[in-house]
């Protein structure tokens, strides 16, 4: 799997080459290649606003923007970047999904954890919990991703989880260079002050630790323990998706939090039917395009 926000993309060849049939109708072309950059999509749209469902529907609504104008695409940069370009528009277009209202700022965040009650585990029961306490700690890093504003969301996304340089992130986004790595800059800033101040993974000497939250969010229905959202064992990892051969070795205390969001979960399999099949078979669409 080919990360189309690398300058090294093996996979731009293959899809000058399905872009080219898709245009001149071919239905399995087409398909070829929104099969090929869906997991991308769908994965930068769940961290955008957090629920699988919410994700699905923001990954629908991308792909149908991106069938619909691909007659227009003329080959005058690389297909990654022209694809990319309209679904991280559209992401920051869109209306904002109920699920991003859960947490507005890092302030509402860090009253909903002071408010919180903590329920202590043995060492025995936090090995025998072990699955729950890391869907805690998904859930509650997924909550700090919506405190950015969507602006800085998409360029933590980007940059710090799918490793887009300031190259290919400035052309994603339409932006300089310069401007790029300010805006990561500055979401990396924020994101890392709060998470000193709060999370005891990047801070040992904060009190908030995972296990401690697990009973209050799973009594208030927080976390489903017969329906995990993040945790589940088909599931792979940005770290292992994105880049396996990066060396992530962690000499600061600033780096403890970019290792963290690294290790969220990333979905790589999907059925056919989940995305494609109303768009594939959409008559409208098979008419503006001629697919046979």
């Amino acid at each position: 799997m080919d990360n189309p926000f690398l300058k090294v993309y093996t996979g731009e060849k293959t899809d000058a080459t399905l872009v080219a049939d898709a245009q001149s109708g071919s239905k399995q072309a087409l398909e070829e290649l929104l099969l090929k950059h869906q997991p991308f999509i769908y994965n930068v749209a769940w961290k955008m606003v957090r629920h699988p469902a919410d994700a699905k529907d923001l990954t629908q609504e991308a792909l149908i923007k991106i069938v619909t104008n691909l007659s227009k695409f003329q080959g005058k940069s690389k297909f990654s970047t022209w694809c990319y370009r309209i679904v991280v528009n559209h992401f920051l277009a869109s209306k904002r999904k109920a699920s991003e209202a859960v947490f507005t700022s890092f302030d509402v965040h860090a009253n909903a954890l002071e408010n919180t009650p903590d329920t202590t585990m043995t060492d025995a029961e936090k090995k025998a919990n072990e699955k729950l306490i890391k869907e805690m700690n998904y859930s509650c890093m997924s909550g700090m991703l919506l405190c950015l504003n969507r602006d800085q969301r998409i360029v933590y996304i980007l940059g710090e989880m799918f490793d887009a340089d300031q190259t290919i992130g400035s052309e994603i986004l339409n932006i300089s260079k310069d401007n790029y790595r300010k805006k990561l800059s500055r979401a990396r800033k924020d994101m890392f002050n709060y998470m000193n101040n709060k999370c005891g993974l990047v801070n040992k000497d904060n009190p908030c630790r995972c296990h401690k939250k697990v009973q209050f969010a799973i009594d208030n229905k927080i976390i489903d323990a017969k329906n995990l959202l993040f945790n589940r064992d088909e599931f792979s990892n940005f770290k292992d998706v994105i880049k396996p051969d990066a060396d992530f070795m962690i000499e600061t205390v600033e780096d403890k939090f970019d290792e963290l969001y690294r290790q969220m979960p990333f979905k790589k399999d999907f059925d056919k039917k989940t995305f494609l099949q109303d768009i594939i078979n959409d008559k409208k669409i098979n008419q503006a395009m001629r697919l046979n």
